[in-house]
């Protein structure tokens, strides 16, 4: 199969693919037409089936696996499909480890990786918490190893929420060394913990959507909980430690119109606010400029409110 990174503007596309949500619109003269987001392991692409009722278009829902025959062009310097035909593809025409969207990274790396942060804290109680989630708890080490770090934004790939930690972390690690203020414990610990929620907020793949929970609490709020459900079984934990780590979880998007239900006031808060920011901005990025086949300027994307160009070596 060609894979939907691989294409490119004029490229006959016959491949079965997997229907991540499809959609019913008008076009401004009042004709129905379908939205079809398409998605492998290489990322998602838009696919638009102008005439639903034609013959060539069978009945699909999302998450199935569909067979797409149209024409791959450029719509906002993004890829896009003309979908000429589309239909329920029959067992046998897929491979369903073509289709979830994985890490580049290997997972058994990156999960030693993690743990290796975990030996790096000495204060006795963050270390028996990390321990508790990244060496005990199989059940959240199963979920944390295959989930996504978001829906759609940056990281949305098998193994995405365990390299953002990774990323985020390493930054944390440069900045207790630069800055010797600041509680390297501390500010580790708060770096592995910081998103841990979001194996609750986001259902696992094919769907990697909002979970109820997700929609009403939000990542940041379960992942506070989920803190204070491991203290409580970790015997004497100091009570202005937990205030500290919470903190640095609850403040972790740096501005309260990002989410956060704090803004940072301790110096640890800060920090990981901006590790956090600094990877998710730059992963947006990379995938932007991944994803599109123009090597010029990629158009404006509202999350970092900027027009993006390749740069030109």
């Amino acid at each position: 199969m060609k894979y939907l990174r691989e294409l490119k503007e004029g490229d006959k596309v016959s491949a079965v693919y997997l229907c991540k949500h499809v959609a019913t619109a008008l076009t401004k003269n009042g004709k129905e037409y379908l939205t079809v987001t398409l998605q492998d392991k290489t990322g998602t692409v838009e696919g638009k089936v102008w005439d639903p009722s034609s013959g060539g278009i069978g009945e699909f829902k999302d998450l199935d696996y569909i067979f797409v025959g149209g024409d791959a062009l450029i719509y906002n310097s993004q890829i896009q499909i003309n979908v000429k035909r589309i239909r329920a593809a029959n067992e046998g025409e897929y491979d369903p480890g073509d289709y979830l969207p994985v890490s580049e990274r290997s997972g058994d790396e990156m999960y030693r990786e993690i743990l290796k942060y975990c030996e790096s804290v000495k204060n006795p109680y963050l270390h028996e918490l990390l321990e508790s989630f990244f060496v005990k708890d199989e059940a959240f080490i199963k979920a944390f190893r295959q989930s996504s770090a978001a829906k759609l934004i940056h990281h949305g790939f098998v193994g995405g929420l365990m390299q953002h930690t990774l990323s985020v972390t390493g930054l944390c690690t440069y900045y207790a060394k630069a800055y010797p203020i600041i509680n390297h414990d501390l500010l580790i610990t708060a770096a592995l913990l910081h998103d841990i929620g979001k194996v609750r907020e986001l259902s696992a793949f094919p769907a990697n959507d909002y979970t109820d929970e997700g929609q009403l609490l939000g990542h940041i709020v379960i992942g506070s909980e989920m803190i204070s459900d491991h203290i409580r079984e970790i015997s004497d934990f100091p009570e202005n430690l937990k205030r500290e780590l919470k903190h640095c979880i609850l403040s972790h998007h740096g501005q309260l119109e990002f989410g956060s239900p704090k803004v940072p006031e301790l110096i640890e808060a800060l920090a990981l606010s901006f590790a956090d920011n600094t990877d998710a901005k730059i992963e947006t990025m990379s995938e932007i400029i991944r994803s599109s086949a123009d090597d010029g300027w990629l158009g404006y994307n509202r999350h970092l409110e900027t027009n993006i160009r390749k740069t030109r070596g």
